[in-house]
């Protein structure tokens, strides 16, 4: 029995992650190498989050926010600065106003509250005669200034601890120091501290070779397994910090701020004045840039530097950098993983920005045909009376496509959004069966007695034409084909790969085999529009909104880059959909084929001619007589 990472069986483009996942040699996720850990073979290698989706991904959760924000602050009145029932609110003036000199102390400790002024092994950086709002001084003309230092590691730190950074802006000729009595002055400095090191978990999973029961996993991870459980929590460290002072004189009022910015203004308590606004910005640095502090690291390198920043980026970086305020599910609810967000500043350094601009009108294009498709699927399974022409075993293999990839990802313990929408999906699929087919619930044959037993009927406008056979008849050349396949899919996965026990190569197997092998199933209508000769049966709405989301996808897959697996799914199913579009041109019209409402064209001919014969040429019924003779009689 070994330990080995969650990771390395997750689901493309659906398991979504916070933690960090670590390999089988022990590296950390985006490059993260443990120092003490032998370089191992990974398995089941997933590609990484593209950017393609993940601009996809971070336009839906910006309009979803949007619209729950605006849902809950629709009612609210604005806040009244001339409130009857106290003082009016007077807008506020920063502490510190332009062109203010000021000096810069930068001290490390490893308590959270820092009160060792004196010693002078904690004073990290010391910068004097700086000007607030200067934006030209600096070794390259920009406001900005840096430092470099490597520190010692020490004990707390190797062991977990943590190591925080207190900035301090004095107004030149002050100390930030209290205990001096006459150099320190409250209004005069500006205070700010956070943690440097960051924590991630790291999830273990035991795994092995099913008939050998060995394992290729490095020692080293099975006995931090064994030591810290199937979840650890690392301390980790980023070379890089950024301190920017806001070049802001708004007058802001206090209690009136609008989020996120409001935990960023401090006002003095006083005064009513605000302080001016210190923020940490790591928003570039990289995931992929941290690594694990253990007992080998003796020295952390760490470059810090000082920027001034204009107002409108720091609202920007505020509001990307805050955790979003609807999280009542967990820590991983309404997250993006590290990875995208990673992907996300990549796109944003590395791709042109006239592809980048495209990009992200495509994506918002790509979401609307997303959202058409689904409703014209939902919409033609509701208003379908009959099902001539359809592959309704097409229908209960989703079923079985869209069960095996929930249970994949339960036993995966991905994030919980994901789960809920595959389980949606899931639910819709079990709904299909109910159009397809005649579901009963047989209450006088119930099972053990007591649970009525559910019966499947299928549709008269099914059995009665020639579809089911044809359906018939296209799965049992698709078995095959099919079966071999996954025999020896199961053989390799079993012989090759490391799975928790026989349930999980079960998933493992199934899923793979359908991501791999899955539009192979699209073939059975295919042949039943070749042998009814027809296509009028199918739901060209949503077909040709898939098609183009197919057709964006292929354009982007050759721009972003992607695993060569994605590219090879685009192809083939822009193949089978010019297959349809073939079937389509060569089989044009069709009178006789009844369409989704019971009605063929033929039908509909022989009604309107009756309708417009003139009523002296239409044929009577033999029962009935002419106008001329009942008057006689």
């Amino acid at each position: 029995m070994a330990a080995q990472e969650s990771g390395t069986t997750g689901v493309p483009a659906v398991i979504n992650r916070q933690e960090e996942v670590v390999s089988s040699n022990g590296a950390a996720a985006g490059g993260q190498v443990e120092q003490t850990a032998q370089p191992q073979q990974q398995q089941q290698q997933q590609p990484p989050p593209n950017a393609w989706q993940v601009i996809k991904g971070v336009l839906f959760r910006i309009f979803i926010i949007w619209a729950i924000s605006s849902w809950f602050r629709r009612g609210s009145t604005p806040q009244d600065q001339t409130s009857p029932g106290g003082p009016p609110r007077v807008p506020s003036r920063n502490l510190f106003p332009k062109d203010t000199l000021m000096d810069l102390y930068i001290y490390i400790s490893e308590q959270e509250e820092f009160t060792e002024f004196n010693d002078t092994s904690a004073l990290l950086w010391e910068q004097r005669d700086l000007v607030f709002g200067d934006w030209t001084s600096g070794e390259n003309g920009d406001g900005c200034y840096e430092h470099y230092t490597e520190m010692d590691t020490s004990e707390h730190i190797k062991k977990n601890g943590s190591l925080y950074v207190h900035v301090y802006f004095t107004k030149s000729g002050f100390h930030p120091d209290p205990k001096r009595k006459g150099q320190y002055r409250r209004i005069a400095t500006a205070h700010a501290s956070r943690m440097l090191n960051k924590y991630k978990r790291r999830r273990f999973q035991k795994t092995k070779n099913l008939l050998t029961g060995e394992t290729e996993v490095d020692p080293e991870i099975i006995k931090r397994a064994e030591d810290y459980g199937p979840v650890e929590v690392i301390s980790h460290w980023h070379p890089n910090l950024t301190i920017n002072l806001v070049d802001d004189n708004t007058a802001w009022v206090k209690g009136a701020v609008p989020p996120p910015l409001d935990q960023y203004v401090k006002f003095d308590a006083v005064s009513g004045d605000y302080f001016p606004i210190v923020y940490f910005n790591d928003y570039w640095n990289l995931q992929k840039d941290y690594f694990p502090v253990n007992e080998t690291v003796e020295k952390l390198p760490f470059r810090v530097s000082y920027c001034p920043l204009s107002l409108w980026r720091w609202q920007l970086y505020a509001a990307q950098s805050t955790r979003s305020p609807w999280n009542f599910f967990g820590e991983d609810l309404y997250e993006q993983s590290d990875e995208e967000q990673d992907s996300v500043k990549v796109a944003l350094l590395e791709t042109n920005p006239y592809l980048l601009a495209l990009t992200i009108i495509v994506s918002i294009v790509h979401s609307i045909f997303e959202f058409l498709a689904f409703k014209n699927d939902i919409q033609f399974w509701n208003s379908r009376q009959s099902l001539e022409g359809l592959s309704v075993r097409s229908v209960f293999f989703g079923v079985f496509q869209s069960l095996v990839v929930l249970l994949y990802i339960l036993d995966n313990e991905t994030n919980f959004v994901v789960q809920v929408s595959v389980f949606i999906g899931l639910l819709i699929d079990f709904w299909k069966i109910t159009k397809v087919m005649d579901v009963k619930l047989d209450r006088e044959n119930k099972i053990a007695g007591v649970i009525p037993r559910i019966t499947f009927k299928d549709k008269s406008t099914y059995v009665e034409s020639s579809t089911k056979v044809y359906d018939d008849m296209a799965f049992r050349y698709l078995s095959w084909i099919l079966f071999p396949l996954l025999g020896c899919y199961a053989v390799y996965s079993l012989l090759y790969l490391e799975h928790k026990g026989w349930y999980s190569w079960v998933l493992s197997m199934l899923y793979g085999f359908l991501l791999t092998f899955g539009f192979i199933t699209m073939t059975p209508q295919l042949f039943i529009n070749y042998k009814l000769k027809s296509v009028a049966h199918l739901p060209w709405r949503m077909l040709t909104y898939k098609a183009l989301n197919t057709f964006i996808d292929d354009l982007f897959a050759f721009v972003i880059r992607m695993p060569m697996m994605y590219r090879i799914g685009c192809l083939r199913d822009d193949v089978v959909f010019f297959i349809y579009l073939y079937q389509r041109w060569i089989y044009r019209v069709d009178p006789t084929r009844v369409n989704e409402f019971g009605i063929s064209g033929e039908s509909h001919l022989a009604q309107t001619a009756q309708n417009n014969t003139p009523s002296e040429n239409r044929t009577l019924p033999e029962n009935d007589k002419p106008i001329e003779e009942k008057k006689n009689d």
